[in-house]
Order: structure tokens, then C-alpha cells, then sequence
């Protein structure tokens, strides 16, 4: 089959990241004959890391419904439906557009939660704290310090290997963003992050978690299987992966999780191509 006989694959990457995060399973992916497009949030675009660092102005004050228009702008001028992949805060909006009706599956590598979904267990809370701690940050840009990278991206690491992953990838906060989030969580039908749990149209979803996960810890991601399966018919799938942390495009042991995302995200499209 011809790349351009598969369905396309676009890559959302999450907070503190940027596309480069992306560039395992995007370069595994297209080796397999897909057509991979991994565009950066509204600010972040094609920038480089050390540029973002230097002038983060063009992030503040953005939030998710935001950048979430920002992406189907970019889907709906595919060529074909594509299958939609996001990372942490990525899967939230991953989740957004589904709830848009705008692939033909979806597939969220420890997906944050959509508004509703009430699990927070402590890990997940210390990880917004630098944040969330000051309100009037709430349109800032903070960055990422290297010892808060090490608990929320470098567990499986010690301090040096993290450290090093720090330089390569992290980027300030879209603070905005974070503060949506949280509070959307409470707010299951006026959050800006709400979805339509029980649209039974909606194409095929996968949730996929790390055992050791500070950031999305399994128990959010059963939550979410839980509250897409109880309220109606799509199809909801959960996996989750011993020992392996919120780096799940990049831990060790990367490619038997890409593999298994895009043979589910195959064998289960459901959407017919535009």
C-alpha cells in the first residue's frame, strides 16, 4: 500500500514540548509508508528549542481551545482523514478534536483528562504546582526547571541523564493552558476542555499509560476508559505498560509501544477517507 493509500498520521505533542518530541515515532511511522505530520502548537510552530527558551512572548496567554482550532484548521486541509495521535496534553486535545468528529482513530499516549474526569492523584497535582501555585501567572510562560523535568519526564533517569534530556527538549509553559486544564476537571459541562462522552459516532480511541508515570499515573488513564465506556457505544481500548514513565515516545523500549499504537490505530479505523 502507497503512502498515499494510508491514512495520514498527525502527532500532537504536549506541555514543556515541542514536535521534536515526536521525532521516534514520527520517523517509525513514516518508514512505514505513512505521511506523518507533526505541527507545533500556536507560538511553537517550527522553532527551535533554544529560540522558544530565549523568547517564549509568543506563548502566553494561549490556551486550549486555542490551539486546538489550530490544529483542525491543519487536519481539515488534509487531503484524507488522518489518525490522531497526542502525548499528555496533546491526548487532551487529541480528545477535542475527536469530539470534532475529525479522525478515523485516536490514539492518547498518557492523555491528560478531558472536563469531567476527576482523577488526580498526588503525583499529578505536584506536577502543575511551580504553576498552578501563582494565579497571576495564569497568561505567563514559566519554564520547566531541570529538577522538576527530572520527576515529571526523567524518573526512569538519574540526574545527569535527565538533565541532558532537559537541554535537548523542554521549553517554558503555555501556563494558560495548565490552568484550563485543572479546572475543566470540575467543570464536566461548561470546561473548555468538554467532550461529548456518550457521541456514538466517534471514532475508535486508545488510551496508553506507563506503570511509573508522575504526570498521567494509570489511574487517570483507567478513569478516562471508565468514563468514555459507562456513557456510550464507541469503541474505548486501554493498554498500559509496565515500568515505563510519562517518556513513553522516547523511554527505552520506544517502538514496541509506537508499533502496537499504529497497528491498533490501523486494524481499527473507522471514518471514511475525505
Amino acid at each position: 500500500m502507497s503512502t498515499t493509500e494510508k491514512a495520514p498520521i498527525v502527532l500532537i505533542h504536549g506541555l514543556w514540548m515541542t514536535p521534536k518530541s515526536w521525532d521516534t515515532w514520527a520517523e517509525r511511522f513514516r518508514a512505514r509508508g505513512h505521511e506523518v505530520i507533526v505541527p507545533g502548537w500556536p507560538g511553537i510552530d517550527d522553532r527551535e528549542v533554544a529560540d522558544i527558551r530565549s523568547d517564549p512572548e509568543a506563548l502566553k496567554g494561549v490556551g486550549l481551545a486555542q490551539i486546538a482550532d489550530h490544529y483542525e484548521r491543519i487536519i481539515r486541509a488534509l487531503p484524507r482523514t488522518p489518525i490522531i495521535m497526542g502525548h499528555s496534553f496533546g491526548g487532551v486535545i487529541t480528545q477535542m478534536l475527536a469530539d470534532r468528529g475529525l479522525g478515523v482513530a485516536y490514539v492518547g499516549v498518557a492523555p491528560g483528562q478531558a472536563a469531567g474526569v476527576t482523577a488526580l492523584p498526588p503525583s499529578t497535582l505536584w506536577t502543575g504546582t511551580p504553576i498552578l501555585s501563582n494565579p497571576f501567572g495564569r497568561n505567563g510562560a514559566k519554564p520547566l526547571s531541570k529538577r522538576h523535568f527530572h520527576f515529571t519526564f526523567g524518573n526512569d533517569l538519574d540526574r545527569s541523564a535527565s538533565d541532558a534530556l532537559w537541554e535537548e527538549y523542554a521549553v517554558p509553559s503555555y501556563n494558560r493552558v495548565l490552568f484550563e486544564g485543572v479546572t475543566s476537571v470540575l467543570n464536566e459541562k461548561g470546561g473548555v476542555t468538554r467532550v461529548d462522552y456518550a457521541r456514538a459516532d466517534r471514532a475508535p480511541f486508545l488510551v496508553i499509560t506507563g506503570e511509573k508515570d508522575n504526570v498521567v499515573p494509570p489511574a487517570i488513564g483507567r478513569a478516562i476508559v471508565r468514563k468514555y465506556t459507562s456513557a456510550g457505544p464507541a469503541t474505548v481500548e486501554y493498554r498500559e505498560y509496565a515500568g515505563r514513565t510519562h517518556r513513553l515516545v522516547s523511554q527505552d523500549g520506544w517502538e514496541e509501544i509506537a508499533d502496537f499504537a499504529l497497528a491498533w490505530a490501523e486494524e481499527h479505523e473507522s471514518a471514511p477517507a475525505r
